[in-house]
């Protein structure tokens, strides 16, 4: 019994471990985007993305799908830095959903001379290849 409960125990500490450093793994893709817009660097900041046809972004013109058509749409959206601004995320909500899913709820925010520009979003991030990458973008 003593054993079953120690590789139980077992269990249970190195599931906690792999949700701490997958939580802190997706928390760094959202960073590096912030890093990525904040320099104008549209590409650096779909880095984050899933960089595939299937890749879905739900927005003010509805559905959308695809890496590369997602990227035409931000770069006719915001043709440079001064559109851009400076961009913030806050995340309100980080969810394990499974070993291969991550669910995440958050604001965001860019700071323009233009006028600042704001809202929410949930991303739905899936581990492939090793690596967390957005899969799914409902921004509003």
């Amino acid at each position: 019994m003593k054993r079953i409960f120690l590789l139980c125990l077992l269990f249970v500490s190195l599931t906690v471990v792999a949700q701490h450093r997958d939580e802190k793994e997706i928390r760094a893709v959202l960073g590096k985007q912030v890093v990525a817009w904040n320099r104008g660097d549209l590409p650096g900041f779909m880095e984050g993305y899933w960089k595939s046809d299937s890749l879905m972004f739900i927005g003010s013109k509805g559905l959308e799908y695809g890496w590369q058509d997602i990227l035409g749409n931000y770069e006719k959206a915001y043709p440079d830095t001064v559109a851009m601004g400076k961009l913030t995320f806050n995340l309100l909500h980080v969810k394990r959903l499974s070993p291969e899913y991550y669910y995440v709820v958050g604001k965001w925010h860019l700071a323009r001379t233009k006028g600042d520009q704001g809202g929410h979003f949930n991303l739905l991030f899936r581990k492939i290849r090793g690596r967390w990458v957005i899969v799914s973008d409902h921004s509003s």
